[in-house]
C-alpha cells in the first residue's frame, strides 16, 4: 500500500516548495522572464523582430523601448520555448536575421506568469 502524499508538501502556485526554494521547472511548466537588451536595438525593427521570434515559439508579452536605450523583453510561455527564445536574442551570428546589433543580454529575471495574451511591440 502506498502512503498519501502530504498536501502540505505540493508545490504552491508560485512555483516554491513550501519548505523553502524553486521547484525544478519541467520543459512544459509555463514561466514568465523579463530580459534587457543592449545594443543598436532601436529604430532597427528589433521589437518587430522579437515578435515576429516570441510568436513562432508561441510565446505572450511584450517589446518596448527603454529611456536609457535598450529593448525590455517580457514573454511568458513554456519554459523551453522561453529559453528558445534567449539563445535567439544572445546568439551570433543570428541565424534568423535579427536586426540590429545586439551587445548584451540581461541574466534572466524568472517570475509566476500573469497570464498574458498575444504579444505586443510598445
Amino acid at each position: 500500500m502506498h502512503p498519501e502524499p502530504d498536501p502540505a508538501a505540493a508545490p504552491r502556485p508560485d512555483g516554491h516548495s513550501p519548505h523553502g526554494g524553486r521547484q525544478r521547472q519541467g520543459s512544459d511548466a509555463t514561466s514568465r522572464v523579463t530580459l534587457y537588451v543592449r545594443g543598436r536595438v532601436q529604430g532597427v525593427g528589433f521589437r518587430w523582430w522579437v515578435r515576429a521570434q516570441a510568436l513562432e515559439l508561441g510565446l505572450a508579452g511584450h517589446a518596448r523601448n527603454t529611456d536609457d536605450g535598450r529593448v525590455e523583453v517580457v514573454a511568458e510561455g513554456t519554459r523551453t520555448a522561453l529559453e528558445n527564445l534567449i539563445v535567439r536574442l544572445e546568439e551570433y551570428p543570428s541565424t534568423t536575421r535579427r536586426p540590429g546589433t545586439v551587445e548584451r543580454v540581461s541574466s534572466p529575471m524568472w517570475s509566476v506568469p500573469r497570464g498574458t495574451r498575444g504579444f505586443l511591440e510598445r
